[in-house]
């Protein structure tokens, strides 16, 4: 989703981005690093701050990047200078996505202090998510993931088999992940540096995303609950085929309208901005758009996930996006029939059809 041209959110800094491999110094003891990314959402945000451990100036990483050769190679650059005169203190994960968890064991074993290895700090539901999508395939690829989408009216026996071959998709992107973690828990408050951050767990885009916010400088590390041009993914995958991921996510970031008007966001995609109420309005309102052009379609007639692609987007899809739109159908359609709008069966092929009651 796109904001509107006459959007009320503002840019502090504009449309200036950290070059790959230098970092921009957003506030003192805060700042801002941009990875490429090899997908169609191409980059990444990626936060560094000054911290503290046993009165030794340490780095806090948020976020670590795809393990790609790139992103390896602009934090070797960035660990020459400017981030040489400190170790990596701690490794936060605010969420087991692969471009926020990807390199964070990498970075834990390369930039520590000599006999003190940094810890991950992560919610408990996306540390063993993550562990658990190393050691089998979840949501996107393997043999599950190619029933589940089956199950949901992904008939084209290309695509399914291509389903099927992606059962190393995150182990291909996250090779290994820290044996250790400190728990992140919504609600708590970490002192990093001169900064108190309190953790706020959102649900539906993972398991349990942690975002931090500063009330001291107004600032929200949002991680990807809240992206000011495009709409978060939430989907329902073959780990809990009936979840009502949507409707977790909307409260998730509603909850986040508790927080100062003037907050500035720093999220994981897009721009630091301004304007969080504005922004959580307009993703309500894409959502009850979306919701709506569903249930208008399943009223005419009872439809799969699938038969719901070109309701939602309306672009051409690779197969990679087509993963993840599959299980974003899902999630309106699931929403639908959990409040009780819509009413699903199962055909005699075993795939599921969305109609009214």
């Amino acid at each position: 989703m796109n904001a509107p041209a006459s959007s009320p959110l503002t840019y502090p800094w504009d449309r200036q981005t950290p070059a790959t491999g230098d970092m921009l110094s957003l506030f003192a003891g805060l700042h801002w690093v941009r990875m490429p990314m090899p997908f169609a959402l191409n980059h990444i945000n990626l936060w560094v701050l000054e911290d503290e451990l046993d009165s030794t100036p340490t780095w806090m990483v948020v976020d670590a990047g795809v393990a790609t050769e790139t992103i390896r190679s602009a934090w070797q650059t960035l660990w020459r200078a400017p981030l040489a005169a400190r170790p990596l203190g701690r490794m936060l994960v605010t969420h087991m996505h692969p471009d926020h968890v990807g390199n964070a064991q990498w970075l834990i074993e390369r930039y520590s202090a000599q006999g003190a290895p940094a810890r991950l700090w992560m919610s408990q539901s996306d540390y063993q998510g993550a562990r658990l999508a190393l050691q089998s395939t979840t949501g996107f690829g393997g043999e599950r993931a190619a029933a589940h989408f089956q199950a949901h009216g992904l008939s084209s026996p290309e695509d399914l088999a291509k389903v099927r071959a992606r059962g190393d998709y995150f182990s291909s992107l996250v090779p290994e992940m820290p044996l250790a973690y400190r728990r992140l828990m919504d609600g708590m408050t970490l002192r990093i540096g001169t900064r108190d951050w309190r953790c706020i767990a959102g649900y539906g885009h993972s398991p349990e995303h942690i975002a931090l916010f500063c009330e001291q400088d107004g600032l929200l590390i949002s991680g990807d609950m809240l992206l000011p041009t495009i709409s978060t993914n939430v989907s329902v995958t073959d780990l809990e085929p009936e979840g009502d991921a949507l409707g977790l996510f909307l409260a998730s970031i509603e909850r986040m309208r508790d927080l100062p008007a003037d907050t500035l966001a720093l999220p994981s995609h897009g721009l630091p901005f301004r304007g969080i109420h504005a922004r959580i309005d307009q993703l309500h309102a894409h959502h009850a758009e979306r919701l709506a052009e569903v249930e208008a379609a399943c009223r005419a007639k009872p439809s799969t996930a699938a038969e719901m692609l070109p309701v939602l987007f309306h672009r051409q899809l690779d197969l990679h996006q087509t993963t993840f739109a599959m299980g974003e159908a899902v999630a309106h359609l699931n929403h639908l029939w959990h409040q009780g709008v819509l009413r699903r069966e199962q055909d005699a092929s075993g795939v599921w059809r969305y109609g009214t009651h």
